[in-house]
């Protein structure tokens, strides 16, 4: 890397309070797969791998912190809470506050995308954020991580509990569905296509046998969500 780009993400690290020993890895953390076409000479990989590392050190923080912060609280209802921090909706809005998009490694054509602030940018904003607690996980250790964890994204939680946000329409589909009909809601994936850093799928929702709506999305639990949403919108649960 040149000193230029050395310095840009120095400032991120004096801004977020966390100096990185490898500054590669950082800079790998935003380094998004169609920056490599446009840029063969680049001595890093783009942030795939360490964003799938990223994803199971901020599942593990949470859940940790949840599981010894309420010992009365049953499993599904930690699960819930767990799932509200932790989706591409909060974490995309966690790295956008966190100023993020500014140091985003893009191609051309995902660049000028990410202008329009269009869903594909905040997959990528929370797909960064996943990667960045990856590395400063190989980094500085699972402490920082949590530290990290516990300043920016765990402050979300009061809101979360406080207002209810953390009951998604699956979580309402199966309330009620298992009220009004007596069964559970299952989910199957119809389809799906796209390379692996832009894949979008076709979930299904079934009482029973019986397809009561389908979404889509950019994950299966995306997917599987939209076509909760659509259910209850079809069934007129509220």
């Amino acid at each position: 890397m040149d000193e230029k780009s050395f310095s840009k993400f120095e400032s991120l690290e004096k801004k977020l309070k966390v100096f990185f020993d490898n500054k590669n890895l950082l800079i790998q953390a935003f380094c998004h797969r169609s920056y490599l076409n446009e840029h063969p000479e680049f001595k890093l990989n783009h942030n795939e791998r360490l964003e799938f590392l990223g994803d199971a050190v901020i599942e593990l923080v949470i859940s940790e912190f949840l599981f010894e912060r309420y010992p009365d609280k049953r499993e599904g209802l930690l699960t819930s809470w767990r799932a509200a921090l932790v989706n591409s909706k909060s974490l995309s809005e966690l790295a956008e506050e966190l100023g993020f998009g500014n140091y985003l490694l893009l191609s051309k054509g995902e660049k000028k995308e990410s202008q329009k602030k269009e869903k594909s940018y905040y997959d990528i904003l929370a797909n960064t954020f996943e990667a960045f607690i990856g590395a400063l996980y190989l980094d500085k250790g699972y402490s920082a991580c949590q530290r990290f964890l516990k300043k920016h994204l765990l402050k979300k939680l009061p809101d979360i509990i406080k207002n209810n946000l953390y009951k998604d329409s699956k979580s309402k589909l199966q309330e009620i569905t298992q009220e009004k009909e007596r069964v559970t809601p299952s989910y199957k994936i119809l389809k799906e296509w796209g390379p692996d850093h832009n894949k979008h799928f076709i979930a299904g929702v079934y009482f029973n046998e019986e397809l009561i709506a389908k979404g889509e999305g950019s994950s299966k639990k995306e997917a599987e969500e939209a076509a909760a949403k659509k259910a209850l919108k079809k069934k007129k649960w509220k």
